[in-house]
């Protein structure tokens, strides 16, 4: 249940947000991005695409694990130590035309965390740094939205050639994901290249490629949970006695 309000100096003096990363909000297997933020993300995450389930649009994301609700970089992101997509780190604020809402009935949102404004009604640190990542983002959004396309037109998009087979025997895979399509990007025409490169397309495309290389840490990271899984399980049985 939301209870969307544009976001008031007096009404909302009070009220305080707890932005920091949790189970409850951030436990996401793939998590949506903008183009911006490629630079930040190959070094620790695979960006990939996948399809809105309602809409069937291609958005960007980062994997961030194998398993629906499952974030491997959960306890790295609380102490700091990874970049974090911005559109987690802006819940529960939105963009309302102008002005910036906030969904009051979000679990961040209490009496815990930071606060929206000052005693004299001015914006804090923290909502400044928020209206800053919502600004970015609906930039974005709409150049990642542009540059997807230009990725369909030129048909440099394919499904994720992924099969992982993991320490305790189950296998994950990619359906559901796409990646870029190598063979079709090394047979541009070079007038095509060059556009790409102009636009600035190319870097990107680039960016996408190499952040592959994170998928067999990502695996790692994965077998390295199952394990402190069923370490956590053996110590939980009963020890037998002679």
């Amino acid at each position: 249940m939301t209870q969307i309000a544009t976001l008031n100096t007096e009404a909302h003096r009070s009220l305080r947000v707890d932005g920091r990363p949790s189970a409850a909000w951030d436990n996401q297997r793939f998590a949506q991005v903008v183009i911006g933020e490629f630079a930040h993300l190959l070094v620790h995450y695979p960006i990939l695409l996948s399809k809105d389930g309602a809409t069937g649009r291609l958005y960007c994301g980062a994997l961030l694990g194998y398993d629906e609700g499952e974030n491997l970089f959960l306890e790295e992101w609380r102490a700091g130590r990874r970049y974090r997509p911005l559109i987690l780190q802006r819940a529960p604020f939105l963009p309302c035309g102008k002005f910036l809402a906030i969904d009051l009935d979000h679990p961040r949102v209490g009496v815990e965390g930071e606060s929206l404004f000052t005693d004299d009604g001015r914006p804090t640190p923290y909502l400044e740094s928020v209206r800053q990542a919502i600004k970015y983002l609906h930039s974005g959004m709409q150049a990642t939205e542009v540059f997807i396309k230009r990725l369909l037109e030129l048909r440099l998009i394919e499904p994720i050639d992924l099969e992982v087979e993991l320490d305790d025997g189950s296998r994950r895979d990619g359906v559901g994901l796409y990646t870029i399509d190598v063979g079709a990007l090394a047979a541009l025409a070079d007038a095509t290249v060059v556009e790409l490169h102009r636009r600035g397309y190319l870097r990107l495309i680039d960016f996408m490629i190499a952040s592959l290389k994170q998928l067999p840490l990502l695996t790692s990271r994965k077998n390295a949970r199952l394990l402190r899984g069923t370490e956590t399980l053996a110590r939980m049985q009963p020890s037998g006695h002679a």
